[in-house]
């Protein structure tokens, strides 16, 4: 079956909705959310929800807003999942975001009017040569824009109307999670899988578009405590010992071949991304990264052997390393279900797109959620730049997304 060739779009005034709503997370929070006013964008969710019709939609005590679209068909047809997070990234602020549409764009430089020394140049974004005549949305300037991953937000909650309003569209049950935190790796804590009742999820969550990612990094972070040997400065020769600077000379040490700026494609890494602490006692935390889950532990070696190394110049002081699980690499689950990919890689092709499979330099919701007994592939949503302040996303990838998002619903009920 074809979509509607005239479907009445409104992905992109949700999309400028929901990104003028602050909802940073803060990894430094221990409540769930970790930040309340990441409910003022569920909230509002849910009352969109309720007004398209869908009379189930809710928002649990943790923020996690659930619906269900019923099914349209006689078929029994596997229970499938749309999933976008709400949180933006505490790398940038999200406070007072003035999104700005650029329309038919050009190839020209694209200055934000709010810090003209943002500027979005094709030589760095080269994913804006497929963007010709297309309409590219930006925040002004001092923020990010939210399209990480308001526009999945936007584009799944595009999709719930046309569901609703265009019964020929079949589909089986189709359930909706939109979840917080995400950005600081406790996406899908308090997610209820057993209300979800899904077979196969999808989140939508990636860049370019035509893009389906099936492989995430495999996660680990690490600590790692330096015990150094405090004295008075002023009577400190031959004792002191300091923590702080045996942290520095640590972070000094790390191969660039082993460091996010120094590695692409398959290559994983070590990564500092926190140091603090005093004469006494210093720590450093860590994000290690690898495709290979059994490269974890070659990576956690090389800090222990950098630690070692740089100690035998500090004799009276010592280290400990605590290295914890955050997340694995979901291929080794999404392989045991090949079509759960095959339809959405099918639902690309449908939308008019080439449809590309591909591993992302980073986690999301799906990592977890695939090991927690719902498989969950990526789906583009068109972002790029995340995490900064030129972040941008196209008005036509946005609807490209929701066209895919109706042909997977379809795709599972042709197939059932």
């Amino acid at each position: 079956m074809t979509l509607n060739a005239n479907l009445a779009f409104n992905v992109t005034e949700r999309f400028l909705r929901y990104v003028t709503i602050d909802t940073q997370s803060d990894p430094e929070s221990a409540t769930v959310p970790s930040t309340e006013k990441q409910k003022n964008l569920g909230n509002l969710l849910v009352k969109e929800l309720l007004e398209i019709g869908i009379s189930d939609a809710h928002i649990d005590e943790y923020g996690y807003v659930y619906a269900t679209i019923p099914s349209n068909t006689d078929k029994i047809v596997p229970v499938i999942c749309f999933c976008s997070h709400m949180d933006t990234s505490p790398d940038c602020s999200g406070e007072n975001v003035k999104p700005i549409i650029h329309q038919n764009y050009q190839g020209q430089d694209l200055v934000l009017p709010d810090d003209d020394t943002q500027v979005l140049k094709m030589s760095e974004h080269p994913d804006l040569r497929n963007q010709f005549g297309n309409d590219i949305i930006t925040a002004s300037g001092t923020t990010l824009l939210g399209a990480d991953n308001k526009a999945g937000v936007a584009e799944i909650m595009d999709a719930c109307y046309h569901l609703v309003n265009h019964p020929e569209i079949k589909h089986g049950d189709i359930r909706i999670l939109f979840t917080p935190d995400e950005e600081i790796g406790r996406g899908v804590d308090k997610v209820d899988i057993e209300k979800l009742g899904a077979y196969a999820g999808y989140t939508i969550d990636g860049e370019s578009a035509g893009n389906m990612e099936n492989e995430t990094f495999s996660a680990d972070g690490a600590k790692l405590t330096i015990h150094g040997i405090s004295a008075h400065p002023g009577f400190a020769k031959g004792n002191m010992e300091s923590a702080i600077k045996i942290a520095g000379k640590i972070v000094a040490k790390l191969p660039l071949n082993l460091s996010p700026e120094g590695t692409d494609k398959m290559l994983g890494f070590v990564h500092p991304v926190g140091i603090s602490g005093h004469v006494e006692q210093a720590t450093i935390d860590f994000i290690i990264r690898d495709f290979e889950e059994e490269k974890l532990e070659d990576h956690a070696h090389v800090i222990r052997g950098i630690a070692v190394e740089v100690l035998k110049d500090y004799p009276n002081s010592s280290y400990t390393l605590q290295v914890k699980p955050q997340y694995r690499n979901m291929k080794s689950i999404l392989d045991k279900h090949p079509q759960i990919v095959e339809y959405g890689m099918e639902a690309i092709k449908r939308a008019g797109m080439d449809a590309k499979l591909c591993s992302i330099r980073g986690g999301t919701d799906g990592s977890r959620l695939s090991f927690m007994g719902l498989p969950c592939p990526n789906i583009f949503a068109g972002e790029h730049a995340f995490h900064g302040k030129q972040e941008w996303v196209s008005v036509q990838d946005m609807q490209k997304a929701v066209e895919t998002i109706l042909h997977l619903c379809m795709i599972w009920e042709e197939k059932a």
